[in-house]
């Protein structure tokens, strides 16, 4: 009995290491950081509150920055988690080569974090680049999305959104577990597909929406990869988002512990959010187990 515990902390012992030394120290390490001046150069200096008091009262690019980041998580998130249900909706049915096209609309959420993609996708917006020569073919004049700052956020909300695939799947397994005696209930007493979907098919998978709409909005927050290699922030700092001045801070100019700062402070923010978003929950969020337990 003692040789199978041994063994089996031997299998755990990997993943332990890992969350302690790629997690948890460097969790513990930015809160340290974040009360120093440090440029990797020369000691930490310990300064306390004095980032925090900075970033709060006297940083512009951090106000500017933050609200660069509600916008385009105000934009994104919605999108993202709107499309992957509509898409997994239509997935739902049960047509000729549906698992083609299911694996077919998973793909992005594969492909669209990588660097590739990314650069690609700055292509296909650039000025002569694949969307404005399908809008110069139904007479619409070509739009500069990375040089004006009213369409530069489109372009990375828009391919945050297009990586939808890990939330459509959670929402198809949801929407297979409806009871399709439910449908045929509300066939008989004369409904639509649309009354259907609103007044059965959400509410059975708020649980789920919720799910997806926190773990989007935890993701958003750290969107990255998009705003730096389509954009670069720019134009004008449209699309500077906090992730973005966080890497810039820390590993361009070295002021890690000013760095670390901003980075507990966003961490503050989507606490926050995700407290609230908790909070809410209660009003809009159904459980069966609830329902059952108020009999």
């Amino acid at each position: 009995m003692y040789e199978n515990k041994r063994i089996g902390f031997l299998f755990v012992l990997p993943f332990v290491l890992g969350v302690l030394g790629f997690k948890l120290f460097p969790f513990v390490m930015s809160l340290a950081l974040s009360l120093t001046e440090y440029d990797v150069f020369s000691p930490p200096q310990f300064v306390g509150l004095a980032n925090y008091v900075e970033i709060v009262a006297k940083d512009q690019v951090f106000r500017q920055s933050l609200g660069v980041t509600l916008l385009f998580v105000g934009l994104a998130v919605p999108l993202r988690v709107g499309f992957a249900l509509f898409i997994a909706h239509v997935l739902n049915f049960k047509l000729r080569g549906i698992n083609f096209f299911r694996s077919a609309f998973y793909l992005p959420s594969i492909l669209g974090g990588s660097i590739a993609v990314a650069v690609l996708w700055r292509f296909i917006f650039s000025q002569r680049g694949l969307v404005n020569l399908v809008l110069a073919k139904i007479g619409i004049e070509p739009i500069l999305w990375l040089a004006d700052e009213r369409w530069s956020i489109w372009t990375v909300v828009t391919l945050f959104t297009w990586q939808f695939g890990s939330s459509m799947v959670i929402f198809l397994a949801a929407l297979q577990n409806v009871p399709q005696s439910l449908y045929e209930a509300a066939e008989i007493d004369g409904a639509n597909k649309w009354q259907q979907f609103t007044r059965i098919t959400v509410p059975l998978i708020t649980p789920v929406i919720f799910f997806n709409l926190v773990m989007q909005l935890v993701q958003g927050f750290q969107e990255f990869n998009g705003p730096y290699m389509v954009t670069e922030g720019g134009p004008l700092h449209s699309t500077y988002v906090l992730s973005l001045y966080i890497y810039e801070e820390c590993f361009k100019y070295f002021n890690l512990g000013y760095g670390a700062a901003l980075s507990w402070v966003l961490f503050a923010l989507v606490a926050g959010l995700s407290a609230v978003s908790f909070w809410t929950s209660k009003y809009w969020v159904f459980y069966a187990g609830e329902k059952e337990s108020r009999r």
